[in-house]
């Protein structure tokens, strides 16, 4: 039994969303000792920025026409692939970057897109898969950016609608409370949440786990 894990966050030293899939890989570790995890580090280790337009566009051109770089871009894509349809679970870490999700996570769905194709089921179907993922502010009923987070709804889109994978959300926000003075009057509230969050990262490695 393999898992994938992806990161995401350009500041790994003080990411929220890496210490809630850290809950979650130790709680799979803990039951699954000595299995590989397997990681790609998008915030350190980003894709080429114009990998995508390669893969996509060599789908227009007779293989013994594509550039080199086109070929190479292929090349990635389908090993990006791999590593998700080789895992028995996945582990994402996305944060909310711009009320969206950022360039470069962006670029690695578009390149596993490239290579997974659009005929049949998706490729991850029934596979348990997480997705961590941590907002700075509030973006929940009646709050002022209700509405203005593009990313989750996206992220569910491609991985449980395209890819047909289990999904299993753990969220949390508040994230900037104590880094941005304007949230300063959330504080009890955030540390509600990361408390809430916490435990659904524990809750959910044990289960991804028991699979």
């Amino acid at each position: 039994m393999s898992l994938f894990r992806l990161d995401a966050s350009i500041m790994p030293a003080t990411s929220a969303s890496a210490e809630l899939a850290d809950l979650v890989e130790a709680e799979w570790s803990a039951a699954r000792p000595g299995e590989p995890v397997v990681r790609r580090h998008l915030g350190t280790d980003p894709l080429p920025a114009d990998a995508w337009t390669h893969a996509a566009t060599a789908g227009f051109v007779p293989e013994d026409q594509r550039t080199p770089a086109q070929r190479d871009a292929l090349a990635l894509a389908a090993a990006l692939k791999a590593e998700l349809a080789d895992a028995d679970a996945v582990l994402l870490a996305i944060p909310l970057y711009n009320y969206g999700v950022s360039q470069h996570v962006k670029t690695w769905i578009d390149l596993v897109t490239v290579a997974a194709g659009t005929a049949g089921p998706g490729f991850l179907q029934d596979k348990p898969t997480v997705l961590v993922t941590v907002r700075g502010g509030g973006y929940g009923p009646g709050t002022p950016r209700e509405g203005w987070d593009h990313s989750t709804p996206y992220l569910r889109r491609v991985l449980a609608d395209m890819w047909e994978a289990e999904l299993t959300v753990v969220e949390r926000e508040l994230t900037l409370v104590g880094v941005n003075p304007a949230l300063d009057h959330l504080k009890d509230i955030a540390v509600q949440r990361h408390a809430e969050a916490r435990d659904a990262a524990h809750r959910t490695g044990r289960a991804l786990a028991a699979r």
